[in-house]
């Protein structure tokens, strides 16, 4: 369950904004406030039933959304790619001035990596 909650508020960050006001409302007191589907029901004026059917909905447009659009996994690989460079980059720092060709190979690798993250920011696929 915890995964799952990890997970959800993850992908809330990213769409939450793209859910209808009472789906938002829903997700966000459900797994960000831990108030039960009967709290819930009383803070929106809904019942218990209608909380748990906006959630599940919720919960479909969020995983959805991240199909289509992928943000979450273009964030995540782009963090991947930028720790990658800082890697490289303290290696380099700590190069002697005879490392010279190992630096512009190093150099061409960081060029890969920051094309890659270009590349992720540009179009949705």
């Amino acid at each position: 369950m915890f995964e799952k909650i990890v997970e959800i508020g993850i992908l809330f960050d990213f769409y939450g904004k793209l859910l209808s006001k009472k789906q938002y409302l829903c997700i966000e007191q459900y797994y960000i406030h831990d108030l039960s589907l009967a709290e819930i029901g009383e803070n929106i004026n809904i019942s218990r039933q209608g909380v748990y059917d906006n959630i599940k909905r919720a919960e479909e447009k969020l995983y959805g959304y991240e199909e289509k659009l992928g943000l979450i996994y273009r964030f995540k690989n782009n963090n991947k790619n930028i720790n990658e460079i800082l890697k490289i980059v303290d290696e380099i720092i700590s190069y002697n001035d005879n490392d010279y060709i190992d630096c512009v190979k190093k150099a061409k690798v960081i060029k890969r990596l920051a094309e890659g993250i270009l590349d992720n920011n540009q179009e949705v696929k």
